[in-house]
């Protein structure tokens, strides 16, 4: 999908988008209108029942010189303009109503609309549209036209600065979409080797990137990590990508992300059921948003160091695959004894997580996994888990999860919890009990950062794959987290 920014709408014949502030905003808008065409507008609202809802639409066809012409109304409620998450619906609303329509460019007019940041809002708006617009229709070779979408073009018209505040925006978009990508995407597609292959395109945008492949991560000593991977005959993959948007002569660590890329997840001898299997395409969430990330802070210049590495691995049952009551030995050198084979995402992170802590000793680190079921369970698809060690990083989550749309809830960590993961023949073992799955996942994580890091971890189970649409996403990858790990990086990383 395309933009553009105007002073004027350039074809007077394009369908026209209006937005409301609520009932009272509505002369406002019809003045954009000749007389005839207000008329018949004022019918539609009456007979729509449109009060200026946010995203909702009233819809008529008004006389023009040409015939007839499209003529939308957008809510936009009564409260600021600036409100989390209200443009982005409205664009988002706009697009679901008219992607497959048959109309193939509009234009919206926020002329004479009032409100603080009318730029920042129009681009919103953008973001909205476009995000919601997103299809992975690769694979459909017998799509029916009426499904086909049309809508390719949106001008925005009466906000002169948009297209500089889009620009940004337009970075996050990429990365979100980046990251839908690589998680629908099935699994014979994307593993270990295709996904870094589909990453080196952010090379181009001055990310340096580092791949470890199994002889390098065996002398590391990386045993956790590869003791999942050995059931696959797909090799395993650390992939490194390193942003730094810093200008000359200055030096900081870098923030880190950590991502579990487990491009299949089969559970491996502790077999999952067979029913709804399909869906473990998607256990390498995590690494995607992780990658997606990185394209959109390359792709604005973010003023930033972020490191972002992703464990790539699938896990198989197989003659070679590990065993539940199997030991291994971490990086770090802690032993785990593996209960579990399902509870593989664990000794994917634990390993990447020591060795970019050696390699680039960060003050922060935040990892983001699929990480467990019983995130699901607690928080359904609305809020990610989070624990962390530290208050000041939880609260910047928090908050970049308020603002962005991609919100967060934060769990507790303890002894009482952390005690449950002590193994008998090695110093833990990979589950606790059957309650407080995720925490314990969580304190499992815990025992491999280092002291005086900040760390989060995020359970991203339930968000980064939905069953029904959301504001700007239909069913399926949602490309959780990039908005997120953006925000925090421009509010508290950057400059």
């Amino acid at each position: 999908m395309r933009f553009s920014f105007a002073d004027q709408v350039s074809q007077p014949s394009l369908p026209l988008v209006l937005p409301v502030r609520g009932a009272t905003d509505l002369t406002r808008a019809l003045r954009r209108l000749s007389n005839d065409g207000a008329r018949v507008v004022q019918a539609a609202v009456i007979a729509q029942r449109f009060e200026g809802e946010p995203a909702s639409i009233a819809e008529a066809l008004v006389p023009d010189d040409s015939g007839v012409r499209r003529v939308l109304l957008l809510g936009l409620g009564a409260g600021p303009l600036d409100t989390p998450g209200l443009m982005e619906r409205a664009g988002g609303a706009l697009s679901s109503r008219l992607l497959t329509s048959g109309v193939t460019a509009i234009a919206a007019d926020f002329t004479g609309l009032e409100g603080v940041g009318l730029d920042q809002v129009a681009a919103r708006f953008a973001y909205g549209a476009r995000l919601k617009a997103w299809r992975h229709d690769v694979y459909r070779t017998k799509l029916p036209k009426a499904q086909q979408p049309t809508l390719r073009d949106i001008e925005i018209v009466g906000a002169p600065g948009a297209a500089a505040a889009w620009a940004t925006l337009s970075a996050i978009a990429d990365g979100v979409e980046f990251t839908r990508t690589l998680v629908t995407e099935p699994a014979n597609i994307i593993y270990p080797e295709s996904f870094v292959a589909r990453c080196e395109q952010l090379a181009a945008l001055g990310v340096e990137l580092e791949v470890l492949g199994e002889a390098e991560m065996r002398a590391a000593g990386m045993g956790a990590l590869l003791g999942v991977a050995q059931g696959s005959v797909r090799a395993p993959r650390l992939l490194v990508m390193r942003w730094n948007g810093l200008e000359a002569g200055q030096d900081r660590a870098p923030v880190v992300f950590v991502g579990k890329g487990v491009t299949f997840d089969t559970g491996g001898i502790s077999i999952k059921p067979a029913a709804g299997m399909e869906d473990m395409k998607w256990d390498m969430g995590g690494a995607g948003a992780v990658a997606g990330t990185m394209l959109a802070l390359a792709s604005r210049k973010a003023k930033a160091h972020v490191v972002g590495i992703c464990g790539l691995v699938e896990n198989m049952p197989s003659g070679t695959a590990q065993r539940p009551g199997d030991v291994v030995v971490s990086m770090s050198g802690q032993t785990i004894e593996v209960i579990n084979t399902d509870a593989e995402g664990r000794l994917v992170l634990c390993d990447a997580m020591t060795w970019v802590q050696r390699k680039y000793r960060p003050e922060v680190m935040i990892d983001l996994a699929t990480l467990t079921g019983a995130m699901i369970i607690a928080l359904g698809h609305e809020h990610a888990g989070m624990f962390s060690n530290s208050d000041e990083l939880a609260e910047q989550l928090l908050a970049a999860g308020k603002a962005s749309g991609d919100t967060l809830w934060r769990f507790p960590l303890g002894d009482a919890y952390d005690k449950q993961i002590d193994s008998v023949i090695a110093d833990m073992k990979n589950v606790g009990g059957r309650e407080a799955g995720s925490i314990t996942a969580a304190q499992f994580l815990k025992r491999f950062v280092d002291d005086g890091v900040k760390w989060a971890h995020l359970d991203i189970a339930g968000t980064v794959w939905t069953a029904k649409p959301g504001p700007t996403w239909e069913k399926g990858a949602s490309g959780y987290g990039v908005a997120l790990l953006n925000r925090l990086v421009a509010d508290h990383f950057e400059g």
